[in-house]
């Protein structure tokens, strides 16, 4: 099993063209138009016929969600199962159709991209899944796995591809012989970051992480996190969070939003909510926290 120390990444690295230089920080203007924008959007499921004449059940996932993400900033969607927040992230991805609303990354509505246009619009957004290990597949090389995306868009030769993973590897504290292992050579916190480089690796300016630590032990989601943080200063990446753990969510994020039946019932920025919640699903949320007892 690989092992490694868990520096961060260079400030230097050219992963973003517009990446700040010489170890400068990426500044967020918070006059800035937004990055992502979405409005009243709403997402219903129509289930098979449960009686032959009886009608189709309908699971309303989504019930008129709206929320914006600027550049260089995160947001948090947390809930508990069954709010609907995978449901955000597989349509802020354009993996799913809403029933109605709109969804706008750099002013460019997802959902009435002609496909090709989609598929270019996709280096700008990419995803980070939830198990580190059902997400790499097993017969391909890190190589092969962190450029995947390159392949999809079909831009670049197999060289620049493998030049790009060496650098996106390099960004997460990873090493570019890395590149010719398989994802059973390393622990979970490492399949993680192979994860994220995989993302990294068209530039994007968006990922939407879908609980990327739920699956990793506590000091290694730290780990995780922080390297995320980093990324972000170093390169004005933008996150959408999606998690039911309120202090991941309070780690990584500049506002929240509180999901509960596919409505957003509160959000603000997360020290101020979790501090004075006004909704009664929110404080339930937080009484749920648990929290250990000093030892008499």
């Amino acid at each position: 099993m690989s092992t490694h120390a868990d520096p961060k990444a260079d400030a230097g690295s050219p992963l973003r063209e517009d990446a700040p230089v010489d170890g400068a920080r990426f500044d967020p203007d918070p006059q800035s138009a937004p990055l992502l924008e979405v409005v009243d959007l709403v997402r219903h499921y129509t289930l098979p016929r449960e009686r032959l004449f009886g009608p189709s059940p309908v699971v309303k996932a989504l019930n008129g969600v709206s929320f914006s993400i600027r550049p260089g900033r995160s947001l948090g969607i947390v809930g508990e199962s069954g709010s609907g927040k995978s449901t955000i992230a597989r349509l802020v991805m354009a993996l799913d159709t809403p029933s109605s609303g709109s969804i706008r990354l750099l002013g460019r509505d997802l959902q009435r991209l002609p496909r090709d246009e989609l598929r270019a619009a996709r280096r700008d957004l990419q995803m980070v899944f939830q198990d580190p290990y059902g997400s790499l597949d097993p017969r391909r090389t890190v190589a092969r796995i962190v450029a995947e995306p390159l392949e999809a868009l079909a831009e670049t030769s197999r060289a620049e591809q493998r030049e790009r993973a060496a650098e996106a590897l390099d960004a997460v504290g990873l090493r570019a012989n890395d590149l010719s292992k398989y994802p059973h050579e390393f622990s979970g916190g490492q399949r993680q970051r192979i994860a994220i480089a995989r993302a990294l690796i068209t530039r994007p300016k968006l990922i939407v992480a879908d609980e990327p630590v739920s699956a990793l032990d506590v000091s290694v989601q730290a780990q995780v996190l922080n390297l995320m943080q980093d990324l972000q200063q170093q390169f004005g990446i933008s996150y959408l969070l999606i998690s039911h753990d309120l202090a991941v969510v309070n780690h990584l994020c500049d506002e929240v939003c509180v999901l509960h039946r596919g409505l957003v019932v509160e959000r603000g920025a997360p020290q101020q909510l979790f501090a004075h919640a006004e909704h009664p699903y929110t404080r339930t949320l937080l009484a749920a926290v648990p929290r250990a007892e000093p030892v008499a």
